[in-house]
Parts: C-alpha cells; structure tokens; sequence
C-alpha cells in the first residue's frame, strides 16, 4: 500500500482530521496499520487539493511541503478580522471600495519576491508556542516579516469598473505564502481593508484538482469500494522531476546506498527507476557523482 490520495478536502476540516480519515477507511478497508501523511496544511476553512501520502509514499512529504500552491481566493472589502478570514471579530472598518482597474494596477507590486508579515492566526511557532494559542488568549505577538514568492497572481473573475465589494484573484505562490496575509496588504495598498472570504487551492506541487476526489469517494474504500481505483502510484508525486533509467547493477547499487559515478546525465534532482519502471529512489546527481536522497522499499 503505496502511493497518493489527493482530496478535495471540503470546508471544516483540518488537515489532521484528513489523515485521520485515510487511514480509519484503508483500516476499515483491511489494510491493517498503514503510515500516512500530509503533502501540506490546508485551513479548515479553505478547500481543495490536499495530497496524502501513503507508505512509502510519505518519504516525499518534505518535498510536497516545498512544492509550489495555487490557490483561488475572494477579499471581501470594508472588514479586517483578527484572523484575516470569515471567523473572527472585526478589528478594523473602511468605506472605500476599489475599482477593477485599481485592483489590477497594484497586482504586480505583490509578483514577484516579496515581503509578508504572517497572521497572528497561524501555526507559527514563538517561543515554542503557536501563535494562535498566543493570540486566543488575548496576547499581543509580533511575528517578524519574512520573504515568499508570488510566481503569478491575477483576477480570475473580471468585473465592470464600479466601485467592487469583493475580488476573486489567483494566485501561483511558494512555500510558506500565507494568502490571508495576500489578501490583507492588497487591500491596505488599494486604501482599505479586507479579509478572505474564499479559499481553494487548485495545485499543490504535481497534483491539480482533476486528479482529487471527495470526502464521501473516500468512505467508499471503508465501505468495500476498490482501493486502486483511488490511489495514485507514488511515481504520481515525481512527475514534475525526470525519471532516470538505471542498468540492473547500478540499480542494485542506488537500493544499497552506493555513490555512482560516470552516469551520463546533467547535474540535478532525478528520480531513479529499474527495468521494470519501478521507482526505486530519489537522486541527485552533483559533479559527476550520483547520491541518494531518499530511496523506496516497492
């Protein structure tokens, strides 16, 4: 039992309870005790593409936590919330609405590497402690700013040039971007305020939306439905990366941890596979030399 169940995880519920729920159906189902885990926290109030990885797969959740999002997401204009989203009080008001045209001319100071500072709802550690316990009872914390990528961010629903109540953008952002944050200095850099309203992320690394099912197609394993019919391969987490074929002896050699040398290949991030397709490690070819950075018992 190895590979990738990609949700769409609906609103509500946390990432954890997602796992929870993978593995209560593959027990349910007869798989016994099966190690799982996530490809990357999603709110409970967002929605979308949640990869969990199964057995072996989840030697590639460090790299699915690195991997690049895409999230869609509505800012609601004249309310900031102390969590920047639909729960929580309002902690600031403003009467002015932007335009279309207002809102896509401040889009491109937010492309690119940027500066953000994090909700103090957040799961960010201070001091060994989440910021959002701090902030529940009733501290004030100070997270320091630190530097996210935005790849690309646009309106996905274009509106008329009146003054607009809410804006629904895209954006494609690194690692550690928080988009409640997005939302809050777009709507200061426009002159007002504004929290998220809407959430769904569409892309997390490889895996987009077509490839995700539901909650219920889920339960449907626990209740007898095929299991292969809903878990992806792991070599589904690696498509992003090139496969590198290996001959039997230096396929033998990367399953026993050796450095190989004098493979013809470029310098970079590969995944190694033998004869029979099968993946058999993560490697990274650096000066002529070929390591393993994680391999897989398939």
């Amino acid at each position: 039992m190895n590979g990738w169940i990609i949700l769409d995880k609906p609103i509500g519920l946390g990432s954890t309870q997602a796992v929870a729920a993978v593995k209560r159906n593959l027990r349910e189902a007869g798989f016994g005790k099966v190690k799982v885990g996530h490809g990357g926290t999603l709110d409970p109030l967002a929605t979308g593409v949640l990869p969990i990885a199964i057995g072996e797969a989840t030697k590639l959740c460090g790299r699915m936590l690195d991997a690049s999002k895409v999230y869609d997401f509505t800012i609601k204009f004249g309310d900031e919330t102390a969590g920047l989203d639909a729960e929580g009080e309002v902690v600031a008001t403003s009467d002015i609405r932007p335009t279309m045209a207002q809102i896509e001319a401040v889009l491109p100071i937010f492309t690119g590497v940027i500066e953000q500072i994090p909700p103090a709802y957040s799961a960010i550690k201070i001091d060994g402690k989440r910021a959002y316990d701090r902030a529940r009872a009733g501290e004030v914390i100070e997270i320091a700013a630190r530097q996210v990528t935005i790849y690309a961010l646009s309106v996905s629903e274009p509106a008329g040039e009146a003054a607009m109540e809410e804006v629904t953008l895209s954006a494609h952002v690194s690692k550690g971007t928080y988009i409640r944050s997005l939302a809050r200095d777009i709507s200061h850099a426009l002159g007002t305020v504004g929290h998220v309203t809407m959430l769904r992320r569409t892309k997390a690394g490889p895996f987009t939306l077509d490839r995700a099912i539901s909650l219920d197609k889920l339960n449907e394993i626990g209740k007898g439905a095929p299991a292969k019919d809903i878990i992806l391969p792991l070599e589904a987490g690696l498509v992003d990366i090139p496969a590198l074929d290996l001959s039997p002896d230096a396929a033998k050699a990367i399953q026993q941890g050796r450095v190989l040398t004098g493979v013809a290949t470029k310098d970079g991030l590969y995944w190694a596979r033998d004869a029979e397709m099968r993946a058999l490690a993560l490697v990274e070819q650096i000066g002529g030399e070929l390591r393993t950075v994680r391999g897989f018992n398939l």
